[in-house]
């Protein structure tokens, strides 16, 4: 992948409002990203443990469980802390955007999404997916390496 290549991803988009939700996608769909929807708070922890996508776009105001919520059970979750997670939201004041940060989002857009500031977001949040994924198999190589020189030098 060169530098001007967008990785592709599995992202899950998760808004309560349907025409958020679409154009997101669209904005994002003609890169070759999989989309997946969640609908509301709890429909998108789910769907991110069960699918572990490479990023989670999160609006911060839905029912069920709000994006905060979301963002911190995940953030708490071995298995789903290294997903990165773009919170969007209509919210603006500083306060909010304090909230988002103590719950982990690792980054924010406010409503309504420019298009060009979404994709440039979601390029580098995905590459920096893709380089964390890398390396924890670098990570596991070596020690699988390194575990099976110490056995031979054991016998």
């Amino acid at each position: 992948m060169s530098d001007l290549e967008t990785p592709v991803g599995r992202i899950l988009v998760a808004d309560d409002n349907e025409p958020n939700r679409e154009l997101l996608e669209a904005y994002l769909a003609g890169d070759g990203h999989e989309i997946l929807m969640a609908v509301d708070g709890l429909d998108a922890l789910e769907k991110a443990i069960a699918e572990q996508p490479d990023l989670i776009l999160l609006d911060v105001m839905m029912p069920r469980l709000s994006g905060y919520e979301v963002c911190q059970r995940l953030k708490q979750d071995d298995a789903t802390k290294a997903i990165p997670i773009l919170m969007v939201t209509a919210l603006k004041e500083p306060g909010d955007i304090e909230k988002a940060v103590a719950a982990g989002t690792d980054d924010f857009l406010t409503k309504p999404v420019n298009r060009l500031e979404l994709k440039t977001r979601v390029k580098s949040l995905l590459k920096v997916r893709h380089l964390t994924n890398e390396r924890d198999r670098l990570l596991a190589y070596l020690a699988e390496v390194d575990g099976t020189q110490r056995d031979r030098s054991a016998e």
